[in-house]
């Protein structure tokens, strides 16, 4: 039976269990979206903790797709030098590294959440003194405001569209060359790509907006142009939210997500990362132990792809059952790593039947206090 510490073979890539760092934004970088230590500690001890896939934080393609001016980014060859020691140590540990590519939209051109989570206009800036931006919108009319305030944005055009494309592209030829196994695209959580496939958000009258195919147009280039790029050994996922969860309107919702994963498998995605919500204010998410899971489920089982669940997962005993169960293939584990780094390693220690083999996970110089 495949259980939570089975590997997940994906392509010619192996991960050794079904246990994965979701992405989670750290906030942590110079104005110049370089990692810095902070970021190589923080990814390599999850990998030291057990972490079969140690997944980025929401990796910028182009500058003005920072969610705030302290975001990790992959829009130069610098920043993929910058990135390849990372992607070395966790491949050294045995892990498998993953980027998420990222493009926040007309959510760019914040402050940082410990700083109030607020627009920060072209002419203005954040406590650190870092300067805003305009910020990029498929419909500038329909974003919800912050707390009264709106920030500076434009309607994308088709040179705007095709050079988030563009920008996609070169972002994933130098994760590949900074080392990373596999690129996720972020279409989730009401950045970029979430608001072309959301109605509530995606008010255009082009080839990008209005139909189910046209919402999603943008979405399925990108990936496309990310799959040309990535090496056919190598896997690619996309996180979506299933949902909206905005039941009273029109909006995006689980039926299109399992539309969209059907379209994506077609277009050599190996994985969908189900996540919700993101997109407005007024989602009225349900939150708990597991709750967008079942959201996974109904992706898993009305498209031919792999899925990953995420949200509310905490106990290595929880985690166990959805695999088993085959109510996901490969377990994102996001809060509770940053409580716990070593949630691997205690998963490990929770679900092996032989201690001795328990142990033999533990990264060598830390086995002594495994084999008690």
């Amino acid at each position: 039976m495949t259980d939570l510490l089975s590997s997940l073979p994906l392509r010619d890539v192996e991960s050794p269990n079904r246990i994965a760092v979701s992405p989670m934004c750290q906030y942590s970088c110079a104005t110049d979206g370089l990692p810095t230590e902070w970021h190589r500690v923080h990814l390599g001890s999850r990998a030291v903790g057990g972490a079969g896939i140690v997944m980025t934080e929401a990796t910028a393609v182009d500058p003005v797709g920072r969610i705030t001016p302290h975001d990790l980014g992959i829009w130069s060859d610098e920043h993929a030098a910058a990135l390849e020691p990372t992607t070395e140590f966790v491949r050294d540990l045995g892990g498998v590294p993953g980027i998420q590519l990222a493009h926040a939209g007309h959510k760019a051109s914040k402050t940082r959440p410990w700083d109030g989570n607020v627009p920060i206009a072209p002419d203005g800036t954040d406590p650190t003194g870092a300067s805003g931006w305009e910020v990029l919108s498929p419909s500038p009319d329909a974003y919800p405001p912050f707390d009264g305030d709106r920030p500076a944005m434009r309607k994308a055009d088709q040179d705007d569209i095709e050079g988030v494309i563009d920008a996609y592209r070169a972002a994933a030829e130098r994760s590949l060359e900074a080392g990373f196994e596999i690129a996720e695209v972020h279409a989730a959580h009401g950045y970029l790509l979430h608001e072309f496939l959301s109605p509530v958000t995606n008010h255009r009258e082009d080839d990008y907006g209005g139909s189910f195919e046209n919402r999603t147009r943008l979405v399925r280039e990108v990936v496309a142009a990310v799959r040309e790029v990535w090496p056919d050994e190598k896997p690619v996922f996309v996180r979506i939210s299933g949902t909206d969860w905005l039941d009273d309107r029109e909006s995006w919702d689980i039926e299109q997500s399992v539309r969209l994963a059907d379209a994506l498998a077609e277009l050599g995605v190996d994985l969908v990362d189900v996540s919700s919500g993101g997109l407005h204010p007024e989602q009225a998410v349900p939150g708990g132990p597991n709750f967008q899971v079942p959201l996974a489920e109904q992706v898993r089982a009305g498209a031919d792809i792999a899925v990953g669940a995420v949200g509310g997962i905490t106990e290595p005993e929880q985690a166990d059952a959805l695999v088993r169960n085959n109510r996901a293939d490969l377990v994102l584990v996001g809060r509770e790593f940053l409580r716990d780094p070593y949630f691997g390693l205690r998963a490990a220690g929770d679900l092996e039947r032989d201690p001795k083999d328990a142990a033999k996970q533990w990264p060598v110089q830390y086995r002594r206090a495994a084999q008690r």
